[in-house]
């Protein structure tokens, strides 16, 4: 029996963990501005990763990324840095299914940006896939 490849578990787990944002998150914004909930956010997210990075010995590998790639890391960074602030607007005013449900659009506009950027071939597969998310997330946004 083939074993399940590791870059699915990873991303699966992430899907879990992601669950746990929105849900986590809704309940934690209920009384708080939006921003000021995503900065702690932030400051905490980015205290735990410099710690795991530490427990697993990569800090001396910092000086080994090159300007190109930093350019891109950190406006990767600041994309998802846009991302969770609009992310928490939304939960502060929206449902959590609904919320999440839109949110996971980005995999189509992933799709469509890794056509036209990265070279990634389009097939009726992908097609069919991108489809049904976008129809999922406009059914669960309706009332």
């Amino acid at each position: 029996m083939k074993s399940m490849p590791l870059w699915i578990i990873f991303a699966v787990l992430s899907a879990v963990c992601a669950a746990g944002v929105a849900i986590f998150g809704k309940i934690g914004i209920q009384n708080i501005d939006t921003t000021l909930a995503t900065s702690v956010r932030a400051v905490i997210m980015a205290a735990f990763l410099v710690l795991v990075s530490l427990m697993l010995g990569k800090a001396g590998l910092l000086s080994t990324i090159e300007s190109r790639p930093l350019l891109f890391i950190a406006l990767s960074g600041i994309a998802g840095a846009l991302s969770w602030l609009f992310y928490f607007f939304a939960l502060k005013a929206g449902p959590a299914s609904g919320v999440a449900a839109l949110d996971r659009l980005s995999v189509v506009f992933v799709l469509v940006f890794a056509i036209l950027f990265l070279g990634e071939h389009f097939s009726w597969k992908s097609g069919i896939g991108a489809f049904l998310i976008t129809a999922g997330a406009i059914l669960m946004t309706l009332k």
